[in-house]
């Protein structure tokens, strides 16, 4: 008699989930550094717009670049694997520096000066520590109609973030939106689809890095190739602590980064809870905790590192649903490698070469998957005899107003603007008030239970098999 159990006598509960299965090695590398290039270009951004915002020095900006791959690559790393039951959601999450803190830490820094930053960026961490926990207690909250709807909004909003990428970044200069810029974009995103439709298996999986290697192939002999940078960049970089020197605490700048802080925790539990529901593994307030912990915690290292504090990307959920790719040792290799190029500045500015209309093709599909995820979601929601149409349409209709007009709400305080002025913060808020407002105060239609309301925020029914009662299931 064989002891050797087959596949078909493990239990289902003893069955590697997909998000914990360890792949090949080689296959880790691969489907790592699609991440990684998906990913860079957003993870720069932010560095580098402060540091132009802030007439620093080139060499300067070089070292913020690489203080926050660094920390970034340690926020991924965390999130992936997890640390006790204090920090990681344990999904394929890649961590990122969110451009949420753009606005306050220039005004700050204008101000105050860049140690104010980093002394603020301290306290906002430790706060998001406290209240990472109690946050998450408000999961329940977010049920389909909420989730699809702020999921919507966060592909949406970004969908034309990279079109600077792609036409350039100043509408008025003469090279802007050039037809063979865009057309090499193009040519990604169309790479994107037929390698997906025509292959299936590994190639399938890493469609989007074949169609960013062919892209750059294709812009060589177009001149959009350039690596001078990589010459002059040093093979070793560390920004060391407290650049700027120590930190510095105003009341103020400690206030707004403490918004900052919310803004940032609301837009991780949409993108967590997309995530959840690509890998279909449920998501439970624990979890979430851990996942908002690292976050704070990429603040507090942040403000050590001279740093920016990290959420999740959405170009990385994108990538996670058109890829089908579920294991979180695959976005674990992807922080690994973030951690060495924060370290090795020249290898960095080797993946910043790759031309931005390449790059930017490809996170644009990447964002309008968000989006249709978000549809997805939002597709398990009841809109009969009922309000929820409304909601969504009121919520999109609030969120999009400053993606779609950047200076809309300029007129308004700074700290209206640092919630408002986000797309995704200010859907969170109205979707989220709408909901409570018409599916959960005291006006409930007659005789309806509990159960009902939670069906038709889109819960789940399931019959139970010893009494075959029905009852809701969050999805």
């Amino acid at each position: 008699m064989s002891l050797t159990k087959t596949p078909e006598s493990v239990p289902p509960d003893a069955r590697v989930h997909p998000v914990d299965e360890v792949l090949p090695a080689p296959r880790l590398f691969v489907l790592g550094l699609q991440h990684l290039f998906i990913m860079y270009a957003g993870a720069v951004a932010v560095p580098l717009i402060v540091g132009g915002a802030l007439g620093l020095p080139t060499s300067t900006i070089g070292l913020l670049v690489n203080a926050d791959l660094f920390v970034s690559g340690i926020a991924t790393v965390i999130q992936s694997v997890g640390i006790g039951k204090i920090f990681g959601v344990r999904l394929p999450v890649v961590a990122g520096a969110t451009f949420t803190v753009l606005s306050p830490m220039i005004i700050i820094a204008q101000k105050y000066g860049l140690p104010t930053v980093y002394g603020a960026m301290l306290c906002s961490g430790v706060f998001g520590l406290l209240i990472a926990k109690p946050f998450s207690m408000l999961i329940r909250f977010f049920p389909p109609l909420v989730a699809g709807t702020v999921i919507c909004v966060i592909g949406l909003s970004l969908i034309g973030a990279d079109v600077t990428l792609i036409a350039g970044d100043n509408p008025a200069a003469k090279g802007y939106g050039q037809v063979s810029h865009i057309a090499l974009a193009g040519l990604v995103m169309l790479l994107i689809v037929v390698i997906t439709r025509c292959f299936s298996g590994f190639i399938s999986q890493i469609a989007v890095l074949l169609s960013i290697a062919i892209g750059t192939l294709v812009a060589w002999p177009m001149g959009l190739l350039d690596f001078s940078s990589v010459h002059s960049a040093k093979w070793v970089g560390f920004s060391g602590f407290f650049r700027f020197g120590h930190p510095k605490f105003e009341a103020a700048a400690i206030i707004s980064m403490c918004i900052v802080m919310l803004v940032t925790y609301t837009e991780s539990t949409a993108d967590m809870l997309a995530v959840s529901e690509m890998v279909d593994k449920k998501l439970s307030s624990a979890d979430l905790a851990r996942g908002l912990a690292t976050d704070a915690l990429s603040a507090v290292l942040a403000g050590f590192l001279n740093s920016f504090p990290d959420t999740a990307f959405a170009e990385n959920v994108g990538l996670v649903g058109l890829t089908r790719v579920r294991s979180r040792w695959v976005v674990t290799t992807c922080g690994t490698m973030l951690i060495l190029l924060g370290l090795l500045p020249k290898i960095g500015q080797i993946v910043a070469s790759v031309p931005g209309p390449v790059i930017g093709g490809a996170a644009t599909v990447m964002f309008a998957m968000v989006t249709a995820v978000g549809i997805q979601t939002l597709h398990k929601v009841n809109f009969d005899g009922n309000n929820n149409l409304l909601i969504v349409a009121v919520s999109l209709a609030a969120g999009l107003l400053p993606a779609v007009a950047p200076s809309f709400y300029e007129h308004f305080p700074s700290n209206f603007q640092v919630i408002f002025g986000s797309s995704i913060t200010s859907t969170v808020i109205v979707v989220f008030v709408l909901n409570i407002v018409f599916n959960h105060w005291s006006w409930r239609r007659k005789g309806e239970s509990a159960v009902e309301v939670a069906l038709r925020e889109g819960a789940v029914a399931v019959n139970v098999p010893d009494d075959g009662a029905t009852v809701p299931h969050a999805s």
